[in-house]
Formats: structure tokens, sequence, C-alpha cells
């Protein structure tokens, strides 16, 4: 099975679409909640990746079939003055896990990341999502500190209850 990455475009119908089916396939995954996307926000979802400025996906193909996707933004380090990679999404096909899909989408963000001048690539992963803690550690990462005696960095989020723009 040979594996190609490519960079999304937003504007390609056929992009557009894998984006929309991995998000979906991931959301369906218990890593991903459980649950699909609502039909709204599958609707909606390429459109706000593409306004905005320094969003980025990446699209594994495996004989020309999306099996992967890593939707990435660029933002800044201030600790470090210098542009950083968060990957937000991150999914692999169930059928395709184990195959390299996640070493190659990922080496893929690196190089992205490197023809920008960033200083770090960062992702949050849930603990009990062994597979993916494995795939990532073999890549390189890993948690981290600023000074070890306050413990490691958590990543944590407050839901903001607010209607979606346009709706009424």
């Amino acid at each position: 099975m040979p594996i190609e990455v490519i960079r999304a475009d937003y504007h390609n119908p056929v992009h557009a679409h894998a984006i929309t089916e991995l998000l979906d396939a991931y959301a369906r995954d218990p890593m991903g909640g459980g649950e699909a996307l609502p039909a709204e926000v599958k609707e909606r979802v390429v459109g706000a990746l593409a306004r905005q400025p320094h969003a980025f996906s990446l699209i594994a193909l495996a004989d020309g079939v999306a099996v992967g996707l890593a939707n990435c933004f660029e933002t800044l380090s201030t600790f470090a003055a210098r542009p950083l990679i968060n990957i937000h999404d991150f999914v692999v096909l169930a059928e395709c896990r184990g195959r390299g899909v996640s070493q190659l989408l990922l080496a893929a963000v690196e190089a992205a990341a490197r023809e920008r001048g960033c200083c770090k690539i960062t992702l949050e992963v849930l603990s009990g999502n062994d597979a993916a803690r494995a795939a990532y550690a073999k890549f390189g990462f890993s948690d981290y500190t600023l000074d070890a005696s306050v413990g490691t960095a958590l990543f944590w989020q407050k839901p903001i209850e607010n209607p979606p723009p346009g709706a009424a």
C-alpha cells in the first residue's frame, strides 16, 4: 500500500470531502467522542478552515484513497519568539492503523514546520489513547515541563456556548 501525503486544497471538492469524512470517522471513534459530527458542522468545517490564514491540512492517501488527516494551525511560541505548529486533529482510519500512516503524516507536519522556521510542534492526546501515545512517542513527542518541581503541562478546556455565526 503506497502512501502519499498531500497538502489539502480547501477549495478542491475532493479534498474537502476527504477532510469532512476523515473528521467524521475521527468523531465516531471512541477517542474522538464516539458520535458523528453534526450535519451543520460537516457543512461548515472546510470553509471555516479555509478562512483561517494559518491553517493547513495534510491528507494521507493510500492508493489514492484518503486514510489519514492532520489539521494544523501555525501560532506563536512567545518564549521562543518563533512560530510553532499545533496539530489540532489527527486521524488514521482504523483499518489502516499499524501501516506507518501516522509516521508519514507526522513527518509531513514536521517538514512544514521546518519550512516555516517553527521551534516546535504541539498536540494533545487523551491519556487513555495508548496507540496514539505510542505513535507520537515513536516520532519524538513527549510530555513537557518548564520546571520539574511544578510538574508537566496539562491541556484544559472551557467550552463556551455561543451560536455559530449566522445562526438565528
